[in-house]
């Protein structure tokens, strides 16, 4: 039967979303971008406000090109997106593509920062009001979605940042689709809550992915909708919704809080490294733990992520105690 039927352009996966284009039919010119413009109210710093979002220096999701400007590509409530941020003078712009453009373009000043208030925050520390001196760019951001900042966070879960970083990489460049509009090469839109689903035991091990983790993002897009409502619930509600999910605890719903929902006070409990810089940053203890680093933000509550990020800005860390852990590859085995 070979030969006798034209092949068809259907799905090459399921999971993968890529449409095969018959040979000699052009691929469409991708359609004009929807623009605003934004003017911000006091300094604003593109990299230190967008910078959380980045899972590494190849994350598909996100890109920094050397003109200053940043390119982000989105799964938004109305589809997926691509969204590059540029300033030009006190003037921000934003070029958006695709389905979700105008969700992204309407939620632009919020991810910058407008709803953040820096002011609110008031030095206790000489080194904290040096360090916000020297950075007056900083805003928190607030994307308003919560499953992309939620699956990297897991991935991030008791292994090191370069292995979470390569999983995320892989799986969303595999199975997430090509961002829309003119992105820069190899940028990618993360994969639907479905296509996660579908993902098979062994892509998830090819990726360094152990079971618990991937079972946790399985539980996670399985109520995919109920999550993503948490982003219009105060920071602390969406954290108790987020720990509802097996899996999640408050290390993964305080790092998925502080860039869905621009939470100045969802300070990182359970980290094996924030509480001994805070500590020795603030006390020279560099032995710290969550209740010692607790102790010693109490003075800034209501600010306390916001305190922890000019911390790590600050440069001041204690040295290493001894060599990085070795990075491991479950894939191999």
């Amino acid at each position: 039967m070979a030969g006798r039927f034209a092949p068809r352009p259907t799905r090459t996966t399921v999971r993968g979303g890529h449409v095969a284009v018959p040979a000699g039919v052009p691929r469409q010119a991708p359609a004009p971008a929807r623009v605003r413009t934004w003017v911000p109210e006091g300094p604003l710093d593109l990299g230190l406000v967008l910078g959380p979002l980045r899972r590494g220096p190849g994350d598909p999701t996100f890109r920094a090109t050397p003109d200053g400007s940043v390119w982000r590509a989105s799964l938004t409530p109305a589809g997926p997106g691509t969204l590059r941020v540029s300033r030009h003078g006190d003037r921000i712009r934003g070029e958006a593509w695709g389905p979700g453009a105008d969700w992204l373009l309407e939620g632009l000043p919020e991810l910058l920062g407008a709803g953040d208030d820096p002011s609110a925050f008031v030095p206790r520390h000489r080194l904290l009001a040096l360090t916000r001196h020297r950075r007056p760019g900083l805003r928190l951001t607030r994307t308003g979605l919560v499953l992309e900042s939620l699956i990297p966070s897991i991935l991030e879960q008791k292994v090191t940042t370069g292995e979470a970083y390569r999983a995320w990489r892989l799986l969303v460049r595999k199975y997430g689709e090509p961002a829309p509009g003119p992105a820069p090469e190899r940028m990618s839109v993360m994969p639907a809550p479905r296509t996660w689903a579908l993902i098979p035991s062994w892509e998830w091990h090819r990726a360094g992915v152990d079971n618990k983790r991937a079972s946790t993002i399985l539980r996670a897009v399985r109520v995919a909708a109920r999550l993503e409502e948490a982003a219009a619930m105060p920071a602390a509600a969406a954290q108790e919704r987020l720990e509802l999910v097996s899996g999640i605890g408050p290390w993964t719903s305080a790092e998925t809080v502080q860039r869905s929902h621009g939470a100045a006070d969802a300070v990182t409990v359970g980290d094996l490294h924030l509480p001994g810089i805070v500590g020795w940053a603030l006390a020279g203890d560099r032995y710290a733990d969550d209740e010692v680093m607790l102790k010693l933000l109490e003075p800034y509550a209501g600010q306390r992520h916001r305190a922890a990020r000019l911390i790590l800005l600050s440069g001041r860390v204690p040295e290493r105690r001894a060599p990085r852990m070795p990075h491991g590859d479950i894939g191999r085995l």
